[in-house]
């Protein structure tokens, strides 16, 4: 079974409506298809039943209608024919009904008065229009009449009648005086319905001449004015002044005076009345009542309730309006007037009759040959209305017999019809209050079906929205209806389709497969047809992203983002809102492709945004709330109440807090009388509370401000309040902070944070201030001084405590009692210096010095500490003396002991100790000699490899620059390296200590050897320096630099690979402070190694602390360390397990190395060390140049690839040693850096590190960890040790070893 809906009014629009009968045919709105139907006449356009025409102008009556064919038309004027072609004035506009009366040419309006019909007619039937009554507007004058003026007594009643002419429509009526002003009206004065004005009671002001009552007829537009009236109010002295013959008895009864009186209605008259209103119209009863004072108006209604909604009441109660009557407002209605004096009433029975109205108008048949119909004409009334039916125009009883028609009343049935059975039938239903009249035709057509819709139409939904496909059809009889899918596809039919009675195909929820070509079939009786429409179902429209809501502050910037999925055919277009409203025109507001994005967000800005995306087939939208937040306004209308000595209440109004809660709100006060114009925290309280009571201090003139605060900021500080100023009292408090610290040995200076102005209490503030010496028993001496804050006691012992005391007081009195402070008087320079100096030498770099403390009373002061002076006299190995420097470590408190690091070992030192005061230092105890042990040398100074042959090489080489001891031999170890970077045999040769050069034979011609040197002293071997030279290829090259006889050694040339020489960390030094140590070591081995730093306390059994140094530096500083406390230490690398350093032990102290004088800050040292730098430039440039004149080895290609046989990598996947690789001996000559054509090797000059223990003054360590400026002075330069001997000296270098 097909499932039917009935059609929607929203889905289809008819020309003409159904009967009731369910046979009947609708007539789509289709032009074409009009064109070609038969239908009988329809009036659509006529003149009012009632029609009041302006007189001066043309009359034009209207009749329109339509039909298939066009209808003819003729009038009927009071129910006789009128013919329009016998009367030149009146014409009939073309291909219409409607007639034009030429009133402007010479015809008079009055002569056309009359009931006017109009007929349409053609071969389908005939349709009447309404009786239209034409009258023309009348606006008479006013007759004239001789007008009394009116004598009345003051507080009697009174009416003016105005009685205008009668005119059609009736006139406006209202009251004017001479100058064309509006009389005043009021409860006591005003104007009825019938125009008339009433007076409950006259006053004398009511005395004038011109009352004048104008009628205004808004036909022709002209305003009449009748004669004016006067009006002369006596009061009752003047009547007892005025001759009694000169009034009627009937004007004045007697001069007795004003007298109040009750209640009597003016109109309506009597104490009953009725009232006749028909339905649907304005509903108007009045009642206006004269009295002394004023009656009041009042208004019921019997028996039930004045319509709510609908009830009016005007002209100051007078009037009662009820709008929109029906039947159910019929009843009695009573009005009450009432004053002091009683009440009067009148009763108005109301009568709600109707006019016909329609229940069930008659509605167009359009039928098909043999079926049946039916026309319904009901109506109600009051009384009810007669029914009579008229077909084309005559009454049905005398029109032509029609078989298939039969009249019921109300009702018209017609069976089997055929097409001479079209007509137009009327129906009219009067009583004696109207009528109605209303044509409905019956229309019979046989026609075959016809498809309305386009062919070929495309439908696009969007998936899972229903689908509309529409089938438009006409045909008599009514055609079935089929739908089909694709070209040859079955007929459709189940749930999920829904077929509509006017043929639209609905699919409820089209899918993606719905997607096709669909076929609507019509067919009746005389014929089919059929017509195809295409459906596309597209993706829906989404916001995969929508805006969010935001909190910004003002003056911020937002953005919301509307990011969008969309069908690919789909065009969207993205609009966005601001509460439902277009965007300001304001270029702040910046539309992007997917964001709206607002600059310098304002409070206006505040509310909700909404993207919308429409294509033509779907919308969506999504929003979100912005909300503008700031800081908040400022308090307002501050005031104090409740003010005491010592309290005040402020309140106060919060400002608009700007969408941020109000948290807190913070009270400031200015001391007008001290500090004016600056403001000081007094409290704060919460963002709830308006009020604070406020404690307060004597003799302070106060002014209150109030600041709001919201998580966004503070308020601007609101405006200040109103003055308060307190009385005065003695003061509260006294100074604070006092102290006595003596400036010389023989005072003492007392001194105090002074009170601040508001702390005063009052006029007239000075101090006591109060000393004597302790435990001594002496009396209390005191002084008054002004308000400062300093006093100096004179001729005192030195270095004396006192008990010190100073109070405040103002002219009122003394602060309470103040408390004691202890001071002292000043000090002087110790008188002895420390004694039983002893040094205990640890190693060659670090010495422990002892010494007695002295006795506190020579000390004459505060002990701050102890200062050792320490400077080196000799080096034993050169016996050469040098500048004496000396260098300074202070040891705080009463230390006896200290660690003097940075020793140069195999040296002489002196030094004292002297103890410190804050005035100075003491004496100097008697210098004390030590000696340092020797230590391992630095490396030679330069290597040089010279004089190359076929088969030998000539070295030479200077002393280390620091020996550190007697040396003893120096190591020289060698290697060859192949073509194939493989290494051969390492070779070591020891060489006497008074030799300085070396002469190698029997090696093998045209190889590359690498050489490893350093020296030994009995403590052990220094840094290495290192050197590459290859041997020559024939004899025709050879460089004789030495007059000298070196030593020779012959060398046997073999090749294998080696293993390297075991890495090795060694000379682990630390230079401590109080609460960091400064590591460093020396390290031989592959070159990246990752080291680390482990250390712990001396003696401890706690497990090792572990530190990453970063990079494959050879220093770092351990932070954190307890000051004087002994730690021990050790260098490891990472990846070589148990390779470590020996441990090393040194002692954290309370003081740092100092120096004496600063020889980096001299003009004559920076001057040298300027001069030095631009040789090194210039020895750098004839270098490079030497380099590119002389070309390169050629092995030169392989140097990198070529390292230290002792520090070579082991491969990770075999655990086997790998090829010769290049260590950080060659770093330098990767970055550019050359050695000189003659081979010689200089080590560039730096400073020893310092192992400080102490605080020193100058002393202190650079952010790499490295010490500056060592002791408390420089040294002379001299070559540093270490292994890098292929770097040349650079001007940076050379710079940083000044440092």
């Amino acid at each position: 079974m097909m499932k039917k809906k009935s059609i929607s009014a929203s889905k289809a629009s008819l020309v003409f409506f159904l009967c009731q009968m369910i046979s009947a045919l609708d007539v789509p709105l289709d032009s074409k298809l009009l064109e070609e139907l038969l239908q009988p006449p329809t009036i659509t356009q006529q003149s009012p039943k009632d029609y009041i025409v302006d007189p001066r102008e043309n009359i034009v009556i209207q009749c329109e209608a339509k039909g298939k064919p066009p209808p003819s038309f003729s009038w009927t004027r009071n129910g006789t024919h009128f013919d329009i072609d016998k009367d030149a004035q009146v014409t009939m506009k073309p291909n219409s009904g409607t007639l034009v009366i030429n009133i402007m040419n010479g015809g008079k309006a009055e002569a056309y008065e009359g009931v006017y019909q109009c007929t349409a007619r053609n071969e389908r039937g005939a349709a009447i229009s309404n009786n239209i009554v034409i009258r023309p507007s009348r606006s008479p004058l006013w007759t004239k009449e001789r007008l009394e003026p009116n004598h009345v007594r003051e507080g009697d009643s009174l009416v003016l009648h105005c009685r205008p002419p009668v005119g059609l429509p009736p006139p406006i009526i209202f009251w004017m005086d001479n100058a064309f002003q509006r009389l005043p009206q009021s409860e006591r004065v005003s104007q009825g319905l019938n125009g008339d004005l009433y007076f409950s009671n006259v006053q004398p002001e009511d005395t004038r001449e011109d009352y004048i009552c104008y009628a205004r007829f808004n036909h022709t537009q002209t305003i009449q004015q009748k004669q004016p009236i006067s009006v002369k109010v006596f009061s009752m002295d003047s009547l007892n002044d005025t001759i009694a013959a000169n009034l009627s008895d009937t004007d004045i009864y007697g001069a007795k005076p004003v007298t109040e009186r009750q209640p009597v209605l003016l109109t309506p008259t009597g104490s009953t009345s009725t009232k006749v209103e028909l339905r649907g119209n304005v509903l108007l009863l009045e009642c206006i009542a004269a009295g002394l004072p004023t009656p009041v108006i009042r208004w019921i209604k019997e028996g039930g309730e004045l319509p709510a909604n609908r009830t009016f009441f005007e002209n100051f109660k007078k009037t009662l309006k009820i709008i929109d009557v029906s039947e159910a407002d019929s009843g009695n209605y009573k009005c009450i007037a009432r004053n002091i004096l009683g009440s009067a009433h009148h009763v108005i029975s109301v009568t709600v009759k109707a006019a016909p109205y329609w229940i069930t108008a008659p509605r167009n048949l359009v039928l098909s040959p043999g079926e049946d119909g039916t026309l319904i004409c009901r109506a109600n009334g009051n009384p009810k209305p007669d029914i009579s039916w008229l077909a084309n125009g005559v009454p049905i009883a005398i029109a032509p017999e029609d078989p298939s028609r039969k009249v019921d009343g109300d009702t018209i049935i017609f069976s089997h019809v055929q097409e001479r059975s079209s007509a137009v039938y009327q129906c009219n239903a009067s009583n004696e209050y109207g009528y109605l009249l209303a044509n409905a035709f019956v229309n019979v057509l046989a026609e075959p079906p016809r498809i309305l819709t386009t062919a070929n139409k495309l439908y696009q939904v969007i998936a899972d929205s229903p689908a509309l496909l529409d089938c438009a059809y006409f045909g008599s009889p009514k055609p079935e209806i089929e739908w089909f899918k694709g070209v040859k596809g079955s007929i459709l039919r189940g749930n999920e389709y829904i077929f509509h009675d006017n043929g639209t195909l609905e699919i409820p929820v089209a899918q993606k497969d719905s997607t096709g070509t669909y076929t609507c079939v019509a067919r009746n009786e005389l014929g089919k047809i059929q017509n195809e429409v295409h459906l596309e179902v597209k993706d829906p429209t989404m916001i995969i992203k929508q805006p969010e809501y935001k909190v910004i502050q003002r003056y911020g910037q937002v953005s919301f983002e509307c990011i969008i999925k969309h069908d690919s055919t789909l065009l969207p277009t993205v609009i966005w809102l601001k509460d439902n409203d277009a965007l300001p025109d304001d270029e702040r507001f910046l539309v992007g492709k997917d964001n709206l994005t607002i600059m310098n967000v304002t409070d206006k800005d505040d509310g909700t945004y909404t993207c919308i995306v429409n294509t033509t087939l779907d919308s969506v939208s999504a929003s979100a709330v912005l909300t503008v937040v700031a800081r908040p306004n400022p308090p307002f209308d501050l005031e104090l109440t409740g003010q005491l000595e010592r309290s005040v209440e402020l309140s106060w109004i919060p400002g608009d807090e700007n969408n941020s809660p109000i948290t807190n709100f913070v009270i400031e006060y200015e001391d007008g009388l001290h500090e004016p114009g600056v403001w000081h925290y007094q409290t704060e309280v919460p963002g709830t509370q308006t009020t604070v009571q406020l404690k307060l201090s004597p003799y302070v003139n106060y002014s209150f401000r109030v600041i709001a605060v919201n998580e966004i900021g503070r308020s601007q500080p609101s405006e200040p309040s109103e003055q308060y100023l307190t009385k005065s009292a003695n003061p509260d408090e006294n100074p604070s902070n006092v102290q006595g610290i003596g400036s010389e040995p023989d005072n003492l200076v007392i001194t105090w944070e002074s009170l601040k102005g508001f702390q005063s209490n009052g006029p007239g503030l000075q101090y006591k201030v109060s000393w004597r010496q302790k435990d001594v028993d002496d009396e209390w001496t005191s002084v008054i001084v002004a308000n400062v804050s300093k006093y100096i006691v004179s001729g005192t012992p030195t270095f004396v405590p006192y008990e010190i005391k100073v109070q405040a007081l103002n002219d009122l009195g003394y602060a309470p009692e103040p408390s004691e402070v202890i001071g002292h008087s000043g000090e002087d320079l110790p008188m002895v210096a420390p004694g039983n100096v002893q040094v205990h030498v640890i190693n060659s770099t670090l010495a422990k010095v002892h010494w007695d403390p002295v006795p506190l009373k020579t000390v004459r002061g505060h002990l701050q500490g102890y200062k050792v002076y320490y400077w080196k006299v000799q080096s034993l190995s050169r016996r050469s003396r040098r500048h004496v420097e000396k260098k300074i470590l202070t040891f705080k408190g009463n230390k006896t002991f200290g660690m003097l690091p940075g020793l140069e070992p195999y040296s002489s030192y002196k030094l004292n100790v002297r103890v410190v005061n804050g005035k100075g230092e003491g004496p100097a105890s008697p210098d004390k000699v030590f000696k340092t042990p020797e230590g391992v040398p630095s490396s030679p100074s330069f290597l040089k490899i010279t004089n190359p042959t076929l088969d030998s090489l000539t070295l030479e080489w200077g002393s280390p620059t620091h020996p550190n001891g007697v040396l003893i031999s120096y190591i020289l170890k060698f290697q060859p390296i192949n073509n194939t970077h493989e290494l051969g045999p390492l070779v070591e040769i020891r060489i006497p200590a008074n030799e300085s050069s070396l002469i190698l034979k029997n090696l093998n011609y045209s190889t590359r050897y690498k050489f490893y040197f350093n020296a030994q002293t009995s403590v052990g071997s220094g840094s290495q320096i290192t050197e590459e030279a290859v041997t020559i290829m024939d004899e025709g090259y050879s460089e004789t630099l030495f007059a000298t006889s070196p030593v020779t050694h012959t060398v046997r040339p073999t090749f294998y690979k080696v293993q390297p020489l075991y890495p090795r960390i060694r000379n682990v030094t630390t230079a401590a402070a109080e609460t960091y140590a400064n590591i460093s070591w020396e390290y031989e081995g592959p070159d990246h190694a990752n080291f680390y730093v482990e250390y712990g306390v001396a003696g401890s059994k706690e497990d090792w602390k572990k530190e990453i140094v970063n990079g494959s530096r050879s220093f770092f500083v351990l932070k954190g360390l307890t000051p004087g406390t002994a730690y021990k230490v050790r260098v490891g690398a990472e990846g070589l397990s148990g390779f470590r350093s020996s441990e090393d032990v040194f002692e954290t102290g309370p003081a740092m190395a100092s120096r004496q004088v600063d020889i980096a800050t001299q003009g004559w040292f920076i001057g040298l060390m300027c001069a030095v730098a631009l040789l090194i430039l210039i020895l750098l440039i004839v270098c490079f140049i030497r380099r590119n004149k002389g070309g390169k080895y050629p092995v030169k290609e392989k140097e990198d690839a070529h390292a230290d046989p002792e520090i070579q990598p082991m491969k990770e996947d075999d655990g086997t040693f790998g090829e010769y690789s290049d260590a950080e001996d060659h770093k330098p000559l990767k970055k550019g850096s050359r050695t000189p054509s003659d081979r010689t090797v200089k080590k560039e000059d730096s400073d020893d590190s310092l192992v400080d223990y102490g605080e020193g003054v100058n002393g202190q360590f650079n952010e790499d960890g490295s010490f500056i400026g060592q002791y408390s002075g420089k040294k002379e330069k001299e070559p540093a040790e270490g292994n890098e001997s292929s770097e040349a000296p650079s001007p940076v270098n050379a710079m940083n070893s000044f440092v």
